[in-house]
Parts: C-alpha cells; sequence; structure tokens
C-alpha cells in the first residue's frame, strides 16, 4: 500500500505545481473565449465552472479508468509508475494544451486543429480517423452497458460466445441509443449539462468509497520496488502492452476530441488548468484506485475464477462483472448502485458525447452551422446509419466486440499521436518550451507503432518490438529536426 500511497501523493502534486508550469507555458490570458464570442445557445454556451468540470471529467473518464485499470493490474504493481507519470507529463498536459489550443481557435475540433498544425493532408485523414474512432465508442458504449443490463434482465450470456443474438441485448441497445440521438441533437445544457454531474458524483463518491475501504482493509500488495509477484498474469510484455491496455487513466487520444466540447463553454481562459488538467488528474486517481482494488483480488485475496491461470493469463476480460463483484462485497446494496451508475451510465455518457464530438467535427470540416435542426440531421442520419451497422455485425458475431475494442484502444492511442505532435508545432512557433510535447510525443509514437506492427498485425518477439520502437523514436526525430530547421528559415 505505501506505493498506493505515494502515488496518490505524487498525483496531487502533480496538479499543484507541474500543471501551474504547463498553465505558465501557454499563458492564459482575459481575452474573450468563443463561449461568449460565438454564443448560439446549443454548442457555444457559457456554462458554471463547477458543472464544466464535472462534464468534462464524465466526457473523459466513462468506464476507461475502472476497466483500463482493472486490466493493466494484471501488469503489478508497475502500472502506478504508468499511471502517474503517464497522467503528470503525458495525459493532463495532453488535454490541457489542446482544450486550450481549442480555445484560442474559436473552439475547433481536433482536426481541425490538427489540419492547421501538421497540414491539410493529416487533417484530412485525422477527421476519417477521429470520425470513425468516435463512432467505434458509441458502437463499444451501447453494447456494453447494454450487454450489464441484458444480463441483470434475463439475457443467458454464454449464448453470446456462440453467436446467437439475445432479445435483451437488443432491446437495451435500441433505448440507449435512442438516448444516444436525443442528446446528440439537442443543445448541450438540456440534457448532459443537467444529468453529467450527478453521474460524475457518483463515479467520484463510488472511487472515494473504495479508497476508504482500502485504507481499512490495509490489503498486503506488492510495491514497486518489488517487481511482479511471481508468475505474471499475462503474456503480454509490458512494453507496449500496458501503455495501451491503460490509456484514460495515463493519456488518451479520444480526451483531445472531448476538450472541445468543454472549450465552447468556459467563460474564462484562466480555468482552463482546474477543468482540463484537473479532470484527467482526477481522473489518474480514479484509475489508480482500482488499479489498487484490482491487485487486492489479484494478490491479496486471490478470487476463484480471477486468480492466475493457464498459460499466465488471467482471466478478466470480463471487467464489468468484476466492478460489480468489487462493489458488492466491500460496498453493499448502496455500492451495488454506485456499481450500477459506475458501468452503466459512465459508458454511456462517454458514448453520446462521442457521437455529439463527431457531428460537430464533420461540421466544422463541411462549414455547416449547427443552429438549425435540418443541418444537424443531415450529419446525424448518415452517422447513426454507420453506427446501428457497426453495433449489428458486432451483436451478431461472437468476437465482434473484442474486434473493435481492441482496435479501439490502438487508434485512441494513435490520436494522442497526432495531437501531442500538433502541440508541438504550435510551441515551437510561439518559442515556449515545446520538450514539455516533443517527449510524451516520442513514447507515444514508439508505443503505437511497436503495438501496431509488433504486436497487433504480426506477433513479434519482444527484441523486434523494441528494434520497431526504437525506429519509430529514430524517423520522427528525423522528421521533427528537419521540420525544425526549415521553420527557423521561415523566421
Amino acid at each position: 500500500m505505501i506505493s498506493f500511497f505515494l502515488s496518490f501523493v505524487a498525483l496531487v502534486l502533480g496538479y499543484l505545481f507541474y500543471g501551474r508550469f504547463v498553465e505558465r507555458v501557454f499563458g492564459p490570458d482575459d481575452r474573450t473565449t468563443p463561449a461568449v464570442a460565438k454564443a448560439d445557445g446549443l454548442d457555444y454556451i457559457v456554462l458554471p465552472n463547477w458543472k464544466i468540470f464535472m462534464i468534462q471529467f464524465l466526457n473523459i473518464a466513462g468506464t476507461g479508468p475502472i476497466f483500463g485499470a482493472i486490466m493493466g493490474a494484471k501488469f503489478g504493481p508497475v502500472a502506478y509508475l504508468w499511471i502517474v507519470l503517464g497522467c503528470i507529463f503525458a495525459g493532463a498536459t495532453h488535454d490541457y494544451l489542446s482544450g486550450m489550443l481549442s480555445m484560442r481557435n474559436e473552439g475547433k475540433g481536433l482536426p481541425e486543429l490538427i489540419g492547421k498544425y501538421l497540414g491539410s493532408t493529416t487533417k484530412t485523414v485525422m477527421l476519417v480517423f477521429s470520425v470513425f474512432l468516435l463512432v467505434m465508442v458509441g458502437v463499444v458504449f451501447v453494447y456494453s452497458p447494454a450487454k450489464i443490463l441484458g444480463d441483470m434482465t434475463g439475457a443467458d450470456p454464454s449464448a453470446v460466445s456462440q453467436g446467437q443474438i439475445q432479445m435483451e441485448y437488443i432491446w437495451w441497445s435500441v433505448v440507449i441509443f435512442v438516448y444516444y440521438i436525443i442528446a446528440t441533437l439537442l443543445p448541450v445544457d438540456k440534457i448532459i449539462g443537467k444529468i453529467y454531474p450527478l453521474f460524475a458524483f457518483s463515479l467520484l463518491f463510488m472511487a472515494a468509497a473504495l479508497m476508504v475501504m482500502l485504507v481499512v482493509k490495509m490489503p498486503n500488495l506488492p510495491e514497486i520496488w518489488e517487481g511482479l509477484p511471481g508468475e505474471a498474469m499475462t503474456k503480454n510484455a509490458i512494453f507496449p502492452a500496458l501503455f495501451i491496455t491503460i490509456a484514460c487513466g495515463a493519456i488518451s487520444g479520444f480526451h483531445a476530441t472531448q476538450s472541445p466540447l468543454m472549450a465552447r463553454c468556459v467563460k474564462s481562459e484562466k480555468m482552463g488548468r482546474p477543468i482540463f488538467y484537473g479532470a484527467m488528474i482526477t481522473e489518474g486517481v480514479v484509475a489508480l484506485i482500482w488499479a489498487t482494488v484490482a491487485m487486492y483480488f489479484f494478490y491479496d485475496q486471490p478470487t476463484p475464477g480471477y486468480e492466475v491461470i493457464e498459460g499466465g493469463a488471467a482471466a478478466v476480460n470480463d471487467a464489468p462483472s468484476i466492478v460489480n463483484k468489487m462493489c458488492n462485497e466491500w460496498l453493499g446494496v448502496f455500492g451495488g448502485i454506485l456499481a450500477m451508475l459506475g458501468v452503466v451510465a459512465a459508458p454511456i455518457t462517454s458514448g453520446d458525447t462521442a457521437l455529439r464530438s463527431a457531428r460537430l467535427i464533420i461540421a466544422d470540416f463541411l462549414k455547416l452551422e449547427q443552429k438549425q435542426v435540418r443541418n444537424r440531421l443531415l450529419i446525424c442520419i448518415p452517422m447513426f446509419s454507420a453506427t446501428v451497422a457497426l453495433l449489428a455485425w458486432q451483436m451478431s458475431d461472437a468476437k465482434g466486440f473484442d474486434t473493435i475494442w481492441g482496435w479501439f484502444g490502438w487508434s485512441n492511442q494513435t490520436l494522442s499521436v497526432f495531437t501531442l505532435w500538433a502541440v508541438t508545432v504550435y510551441l515551437v512557433r510561439q518559442k515556449k518550451p515545446y520538450v514539455i510535447t516533443l517527449i510524451p510525443a516520442l513514447f507515444m509514437t514508439a508505443v503505437c507503432t511497436s503495438f501496431l506492427f509488433g504486436v497487433k498485425l504480426f506477433q513479434l518477439s519482444e527484441s523486434v518490438v523494441w528494434t520497431i520502437a526504437g525506429a519509430a523514436v529514430a524517423v520522427s526525430l528525423v522528421w521533427f529536426c528537419a521540420w525544425y530547421v526549415n521553420e527557423k528559415k521561415k523566421e
């Protein structure tokens, strides 16, 4: 538990000191923000700062810091290092600067920002990439809560492995998707602004309650300096699998698609650090707590069905059932209610804002104003049709969810790579210390490249994976140096 407490303190100190340093690097001022200059009562609208924080937190969190942290706990206490260092120096910096850049550019979405700093070709690629990722988020976060609700209302989970579609899953998917349609089309303050703070509070309360139980129980967990205890609970090497598995608790490209939503609602640039940097640090704390709770069940009090099994793999694919078990066993009936909010409401609230972000990104690209319902429908009808098609395929194929989830994890982190490079270009042009994003950009480039070619596509040996990572860093550095020299010549 010493590692847990040290990590918790490190996250708090990271916000207080490094977060302030990043804020000084960017330099927020008193200029008029898009929420005021472009107020339209739909997407650009001033909201209270506390409400923006709650919405931003739930937008970027969902079940990411829960499920990802549970899966990441398989790697042992080394997960603490990635959550802490990744969150402070990569994730929170990534979220803050992407949100502030959006605010400085009239609330533009991620593809527009990347196009401005990385070129029009990259902008087009990122438009397609971002929309595809956001639609996948919508699909994943329809099915996962629908499956939980379906299991509770009589579905046969074993039938899914045989490729049979359960009517309970279908009906719950329809209910959730109808909500997505409404939340995507209505003004941000009508549904999202009203219910998100409640769900965010529930997610934070559940994490706080579990932290109290950890302090009460004081389980005997392995410490960071002890390494992995005994046999690892996963076949995957720590690099690069850990850095893909734990995304939302450390760094996640999906966040850069969400930050512009709230950048359009902030009245003052000076609120950027508590909203963007602060929400990510808060998510890191939640991930830290869930990773520790998972380690309790994996290492201190091994639970039947979740212990190390044949091949060194842990039976932890069904993260929702693990969340329910943890909450019910530790927090009782009330904990079960909170677990329901955590594993059902949280993914739903990520799915609806994902589709809303996709609508706004497409609208920015087409320069199609969104005040008229007709214009919103022109974008949403094809987008919803694509989402339904993917959802239908996922539910009819026994491996559909695993396939989409696997590619979602890689594409999510790849998106953060493009964002970090775009922010690095911005900092260079502003003559500011660009190293704060250059190092994370190089690291995540290595992670995503080696995972794609070394693990996902070809399943190569660990030494070859490291070679691919090194080559990715070398190529990226050559490109950056060439661009940097050319940039200086223009001055």
